[in-house]
């Protein structure tokens, strides 16, 4: 691997040919941002370009000091690598909201489906790509749509969610990403983790991250299987993981964005630029 983008969010699409695209709501309209072996592209397909997805680079020469040297090697090989901070918030705690419970293959799949039963439909490069319902949508729907499209469980958590940030969102958006973390935890249903998994995705900070979360442990054990890590049950790899970085904020988000972004290629073709 030389270089990667990392695909961790449920909309971004892998074509045949190995591009990657994915539509964004920023607050002045939407965009499409599409990945191939020439780079990163954004296009403003609906609204205007005056608010641009942020696009954050992690290098993993930033990993904390004290990593093993069979993941630092297996990480290193990543090289310089782009997320995109998801611009609208409201995306982020949907799609937090959606992986609740649920295997992350199910919680893909399920995203895709409610985004195009209520979301946005707009072109992309190689055909329709969605963006989710807005939060008054969401509570516009009635409690049987939710059931069709397999999200019955995830209903009274969306609803609660939607209603506490068309009051709150303009103040939650200028948070931290720690602040925000126990803001979204106010919101009934919403837990330490899936407020994490919002923040991380809405700021781009991964220092806040989850980091017990079990992707981050699946991938982990892959690139270093030689490794004595903590098995399943063990409640000590959090605070082994965010004790390598110390105090050191940078180097935690590093560590934890560059293992995830490994995880997202580690299931698709090493040829192809984006992963899965």
């Amino acid at each position: 691997m030389n270089g990667a983008l990392t695909t961790d969010h449920p909309a971004w699409h892998r074509h045949e040919d190995g591009t990657c695209a994915r539509a964004v709501r920023t607050v002045s309209g939407i965009w499409v941002l599409s990945f191939d072996r020439r780079g990163l592209h954004l296009e403003c397909v609906q609204g205007s370009e005056d608010a641009k997805p942020e696009i954050v680079t992690t290098d993993p020469a930033g990993l904390p000091a004290a990593v093993p040297a069979a993941l630092r090697a297996g990480l290193a090989e990543l090289g310089a690598t782009q997320r995109a901070a998801n611009p609208w918030l409201w995306d982020a705690i949907t799609t937090a909201v959606l992986r609740q419970v649920v295997r992350a293959e199910q919680a893909r799949k399920l995203y895709r489906v409610w985004c195009r039963a209520f979301g946005t439909a707009v072109e992309g490069p190689f055909g329709e790509l969605a963006v989710a319902p807005s939060a008054g949508e969401v509570l516009a729907l009635a409690d049987e749509e939710f059931a069709d499209v397999g999200a019955k469980f995830h209903r009274t958590a969306l609803q609660s969610a939607a209603a506490t940030y068309e009051q709150h969102h303009a103040e939650w958006e200028l948070l931290s990403a720690a602040d925000l973390v126990k803001a979204l935890m106010g919101i009934p249903r919403i837990g330490p983790w899936t407020a994490a998994a919002a923040a991380s995705d809405y700021t781009g900070d991964f220092s806040i991250y989850p980091h017990d979360d079990l992707a981050v442990r699946t991938w982990a054990a892959q690139i270093a299987p030689a490794y004595p890590w903590p098995g399943k049950k063990d409640k000590t790899f959090g605070p082994m993981w965010t004790g390598w970085a110390g105090t050191d904020r940078t180097a935690l988000h590093t560590l934890t964005l560059s293992t995830l972004t490994w995880g997202s290629h580690a299931r698709a073709d090493l040829e192809d630029p984006c992963g899965s």
